[in-house]
């Protein structure tokens, strides 16, 4: 029926189809290319990110891949060399106390303690003020969040005061007016970087209006909790500015959490996927998921797919090869392209012209007989 040459093609066509179905999760792997951190780690140092471009590059450094780089070594000790000298660390403290913001810890303390002893509501409430006697626009958000921290402080005094004449009864209320008072400091901070969502600054002018009234904070506290969460995270500032409601705000918490100071790293790469798969991070594992990471988000995808089994081991086959080249990543891509119907054809076509050319007279001469036998025939009874 079929040549020898055309035969043994097919053949080679339904192994080569077999061998991509039965390897197709080590081909996704070997198809994807992990991240090279140093065009971003540099582009954020023209920018002058050196805490976030410490923070990416951090990450990054504790894979051989880049580790052994020595590009990547001499860029983290220049950046590493920036952040120690006391130049810098002077601008950040200056940065904290006249803004309130900062992107270094010594500035994030200034900042946080003026803002936690009212001076800094007060200074906001003043910026505001000369604003409005200016005719210029006023920011009612930064006026509420200065509003509910004057309140908040009142509170956290009133608490105070309940404690020391009670021997410790009122504790915790003192706990959770400090909670809230961080919880807007932190607010306060994000909305001066521009990392507040429209939708909680609508929150804290709403819950301003009626705490002027009432002295409550009861609305806050459904997520203040999470907003102190990831204020406590570094990067979690980001991570607050694109939270679109209240649960996406506790699920980036969660996040948080769950990867601490590489929270920003893994969300910079793998933005809401990256979240996704972390809420699975009990069965997958959080070291699976920032090795995943450092493939982007084709890696973290595949691991969400696959599982956090077999994608470690498949990973760990695929970093030995030291070096792909273009054309062997190019054939993997190439043959992932194939549909898989496509290869379940090859196989069956493949091994079906090599079965004997009389098993297929025999069949057909089964069913054909089979198909000629007489039916039964009834007599009727003679009419007479």
């Amino acid at each position: 029926m079929f040549k020898l040459p055309f035969k043994l093609a097919l053949l080679m066509l339904a192994v080569v189809s077999a061998g991509i179905l039965w390897q197709q999760t080590q081909l996704l792997v070997l198809a994807l290319t992990r991240i090279d951190p140093l065009p971003d780690a540099r582009a954020m140092l023209a920018e002058e990110r050196y805490a976030e471009a410490a923070d990416y590059l951090s990450f990054f450094m504790n894979y051989e891949y880049v580790s052994q780089n020595s590009e990547a070594q001499s860029l983290y000790q220049e950046i590493s060399s920036k952040r120690e000298s006391w130049s810098y660390q002077l601008d950040k403290l200056g940065e904290g106390l006249l803004s309130g913001t900062s992107d270094e810890t010594i500035g994030k303390v200034a900042g946080v303690a003026t803002d936690f002893f009212v001076i800094g509501d007060i200074r906001d409430l003043a910026e505001q003020g000369v604003n409005l006697a200016q005719g210029e626009e006023v920011d009612e958000i930064l006026v509420a969040l200065a509003t509910l921290g004057v309140v908040a402080s009142t509170a956290q005094v009133a608490s105070g005061a309940g404690t020391v004449a009670t021997g410790g009864v009122a504790a915790p209320s003192v706990v959770g007016s400090t909670v809230v008072k961080s919880g807007l400091i932190a607010l306060k901070t994000a909305k001066k970087l521009g990392k507040l969502p429209p939708w909680l600054g609508k929150t804290i002018v709403k819950t301003a209006k009626t705490a002027k009234q009432s002295k409550s904070l009861e609305e806050l506290t459904g997520f203040i909790g999470d907003v102190n969460s990831l204020a406590n995270t570094r990067g979690g500032f980001k991570l607050i500015g694109n939270a679109e409601n209240a649960a996406d705000l506790r699920r980036m918490a969660k996040f948080a959490d769950a990867f601490g100071s590489h929270s920003a790293t893994i969300y910079h790469i793998g933005g809401s996927v990256a979240v996704d798969v972390a809420q699975r991070s009990d069965k997958l594992g959080n070291e699976t998921i920032k090795l995943a990471t450092t493939f982007g988000q084709g890696g973290l995808k595949l691991l969400d797919d696959v599982g956090a089994l077999k994608f470690t081991k498949f990973a760990s086959r695929g970093t030995k090869i030291a070096y792909k080249g273009d054309f062997f990543d190019l054939l993997v891509k190439l043959l992932l392209m194939v549909p898989t119907w496509l290869l379940y054809f090859f196989v069956i076509f493949g091994a079906v012209v090599w079965i004997p050319r009389r098993m297929f007279s025999a069949l057909g001469r089964q069913l054909y007989h089979g198909s000629q036998k007489p039916s039964k025939v009834i007599n009727s009874p003679k009419v007479t």
